[in-house]
């Protein structure tokens, strides 16, 4: 976006317009020992050239997936993204867009939503979709919220293989809630290591909880059984909320064939860039008959006395709208922006091309295992089936590999060892349709000779 600076004159208009005579009287309430401390080290002031050549050069130390392959995921994914996305994104009647509370001067991005809840719907086989949350990690919080609202229940199972940056978004969420979190731990058992372990959960479900999370596939990329624990929280009395990833829906079962509940996700691998890990797009649906719980809004279509479709906020949750003691959330938004690429991205790639290149993306990650396998020293941490990451051990240590891996233009994987203290030399590595062969086998060769280099 552009950007002209004010002027002197502009300064002082706005300046009289607040009633006041310098920039330094805005800060007056401000206790001068604190502004004192705020002071920044700019420097002199620069011109329109210099500063924009000082920010290019800020920009250089940054790497990112123009200038390096990456291979780590955990969240935020390196696919494709087609040039229509950017295309109408960057439209000025979406990017400037208000919050569409007048839905007669809003209909084109009601219009957006609406699609947009009726492809997440088709992709999950769910029964409802809100128009987004703020990300994946709020989505699951706000379905941990609802699950408790509907059951009237307290407790909820949190498997220890669900995204640690996710378990502590819940965790803060939840926090002077009535609901206890319970930590489930994952199987260690040679041949279904890596996913959660069932048996921990059936010893845990009682007529306390209100829900059973799963994450597949999982933060190590493997693949849980979604239907075994379904039919034990059904058993229950519990729902299932099933954190998905929406990329691998092109290939795996979707959460509502498989029983789920309430179904929330992450939807940066839908055309959205990876820019510093946000914004992004929450993913939030769930079964028809508890759309009254549901968090945030819901778009309906209408018409109007001439039969004209029409769109508009048909569900709004949050204390504004409704008595503050019967609100359901404070979520007070959504990402209409993010929800837009979004729906861009599905309605270029449609039902084919999605399962295309989620079947190129299983297939590369399945390529580099068997390649990253064949180094002396290199072996998958886990057993079970992955999908396009996995975990593999190192005879090094994750952070002196990836170190030297940028020298070849390579991002390496996430050290799992920063959330799990028992994955010691144990890195996450991911692979997407937009890496190339010869990336890959680049990648592969860059590391055999870093682990075949003599420790320092």
């Amino acid at each position: 976006m552009a950007y002209s600076a004010l002027t002197s004159h502009d300064i002082e208009l706005m300046l009289q317009t607040v009633g006041v005579s310098s920039i330094d009287d805005l800060f007056a309430d401000i206790p001068a020992s604190l502004r004192e401390k705020a002071q920044l080290n700019l420097g002199a002031p620069l011109s329109e050239m210099e500063t924009r050549r000082a920010m290019q050069s800020l920009a250089r130390k940054n790497t990112n997936s123009d200038d390096a392959a990456i291979f780590i995921g955990a969240g935020s994914y390196d696919h494709f993204i087609p040039a229509v996305v950017p295309a109408i994104t960057s439209r000025g009647e979406f990017m400037t867009a208000y919050t569409p509370y007048q839905a007669e001067v809003s209909q084109g991005t009601l219009q957006v939503i609406y699609e947009f809840q009726t492809l997440l719907c088709q992709l999950t086989a769910m029964e409802m979709a809100n128009a987004s949350l703020y990300d994946g990690a709020t989505a699951l919080a706000e379905a941990v919220i609802m699950a408790q609202a509907v059951t009237k229940r307290r407790k909820i199972l949190m498997p220890q293989t669900v995204s640690p940056l996710y378990r502590r978004v819940v965790e803060t969420y939840t926090q002077g809630l009535p609901l206890e979190i319970i930590d489930i731990e994952y199987s260690k058992v040679q041949g279904s290591n890596g996913v959660v372990n069932l048996e921990a959960v059936r010893a845990q479900l009682n007529n306390e909880v209100a829900a059973v999370v799963v994450q597949s596939p999982n933060f190590f990329g493997n693949v849980e059984d979604v239907r075994a624990l379904s039919e034990m929280a059904h058993e229950n009395g519990a729902l299932l909320i099933h954190v998905f990833n929406p990329h691998t829906l092109g290939v795996l079962e979707t959460p509502g064939s498989l029983g789920a509940d309430i179904a929330v996700g992450e939807g940066q691998p839908l055309g959205i860039a990876m820019s510093f890990g946000g914004p992004y797009v929450g993913l939030f649906c769930c079964k028809k008959q508890h759309a009254r719980f549901a968090p945030g809004r819901l778009v309906g279509q209408t018409s109007d006395e001439q039969g004209r479709s029409g769109y508009t906020l048909t569900l709004q949750t949050r204390e504004q709208h409704i008595r503050r003691d019967k609100a359901t959330s404070n979520i007070c938004s959504n990402q209409a922006l993010c929800a837009l690429a979004a729906t861009v991205y599905l309605g270029a790639l449609g039902p084919s091309g999605l399962r295309d290149a989620a079947t190129q993306s299983h297939a590369k990650a399945h390529y580099l295992a068997q390649k990253l396998c064949e180094i002396d020293g290199v072996s998958l941490a886990f057993s079970s089936p992955f999908f396009h990451e996995f975990a593999i051990k190192l005879p090094k240590s994750v952070k002196e590999v990836n170190a030297r891996m940028i020298e070849y233009s390579m991002l390496g994987g996430l050290d799992l060892s920063r959330d799990f203290d028992e994955l010691k030399n144990t890195m996450l590595l991911c692979c997407t349709e937009k890496r190339a062969r010869a990336e890959i086998d680049h990648f592969v060769s860059a590391f055999q000779m870093i682990l075949n280099e003599p420790r320092a």
